[in-house]
């Protein structure tokens, strides 16, 4: 499902534990060290969660060390500097 407010990036609905639905856009999905990542955002919000595989499925688990998600975010952000991506003019 593509995303009202950006049409470029791809919108997903995320639900916790208690069953709460929380829309998110897509901004990246990435591997690192055999993990694969997405980073969403939704209004000012920016999440980083790992995408895990069970079968068929894919779940989205939020990471909860800070340190781990500082030490990911930091080797994205390097990964991004050194390969910028052109602009898309629309």
């Amino acid at each position: 499902m593509r995303n009202q407010d950006n049409p470029l990036r791809d919108q997903i609905t995320v639900q916790d534990q208690s069953g709460n639905e929380f829309k998110y856009s897509v901004e990246a999905l990435f591997d690192m060290d055999d993990q694969s990542y997405a980073l969403l955002s939704s209004n000012n919000e920016t999440v980083l969660m790992r995408v895990e595989d069970e079968e068929d499925e894919q779940y989205l688990i939020g990471i909860t060390d800070e340190n781990e998600r500082e030490a990911i975010l930091e080797a994205y952000q390097i990964a991004v500097e050194a390969n910028p991506a052109n602009d898309i003019e629309t």
